[in-house]
């Protein structure tokens, strides 16, 4: 009876064992971990929750839009300064002092100023790449990237136009032309690597590719400018030149 009952215990032990192992791995393979969310918190009520999240989600824009305020002011700040530049009065031949720029405003508008605006998706995509380096990409990165171009390149202009009450005459047309073609070449760019010459991920060759497509468009759209300027100053008359030289001095 004694070895029967040992036996007895004994089986009982090795099966309450295989059951314990059994209901820890079931429950290890359906665990998560996360620096964010709290152990209990999907017991809560899914309302609850969801305005919970929705406050805690407009706690961090008002947070993003604080710190992309503080850049863009900064990038104003640089971008606005001037410098005196002596000029020569070919009637009087005397000189004078004329501020202008230190800052080409539309090599300041694609470097500087895209930085400032797109800061958000370009963290949240560098975030993302350096956290999963070895790893398929995600999709975070490129939904910023596209979504944030498709929303200023459509929201954003669609407003600005409802919002003047009289049409506007775009000022540089040739840069205005350079800047949208890029614009559509950068769409047609993205949908070629990512399904015709390398599908479903991007190597190393049009990643270079793409970062130098980017100082292209800053040269060509600095060159549209440049030659804008020139057309601009042969259409002014005479008179105008004298207007302007004149109310350029009296600023002195």
């Amino acid at each position: 009876m004694a070895s029967l009952k040992s036996i007895i215990i004994k089986m009982m032990t090795i099966a309450t064992g295989k059951l314990n192992n059994i209901f820890v791995g079931f429950i290890f393979d359906f665990s998560y971990y996360s620096y964010v969310l709290i152990p209990g918190t999907s017991l809560l009520p899914k309302p609850l929750l969801g305005v919970t999240y929705f406050i805690f989600l407009c706690f961090l824009f008002l947070g993003i839009s604080i710190i992309a305020d503080m850049f863009m002011e900064a990038i104003e700040t640089i971008t606005s300064k001037v410098q005196l530049v002596e000029k020569l009065d070919e009637k009087t031949q005397t000189k004078y002092q004329v501020e202008e720029p230190v800052w080409n405003a539309t090599f300041a508008n694609l470097t500087l100023m895209a930085l400032g605006s797109s800061a958000p998706e370009i963290l949240l995509s560098v975030i993302e790449t350096v956290s999963t380096l070895g790893e398929p990409a995600g999709p975070l990165g490129a939904s910023t990237i596209v979504g944030s171009a498709a929303f200023n390149l459509l929201v954003i202009s669609a407003v600005s136009i409802v919002a003047v009450d009289e049409p506007k005459k775009i000022y540089d047309l040739l840069v205005f032309g350079t800047t949208s073609i890029f614009s559509i070449f950068a769409y047609v760019w993205l949908y070629l690597c990512l399904t015709t010459i390398s599908p479903e991920e991007v190597d190393l060759t049009e990643a270079w590719l793409t970062l130098i497509f980017f100082f292209v468009l800053v040269i060509l759209a600095f060159i549209a400018d440049r030659v804008n300027h020139k057309i601009q100053e042969k259409n002014k008359s005479k008179d105008d030149k004298e207007q302007e030289e004149i109310f350029n001095k009296l600023q002195q």
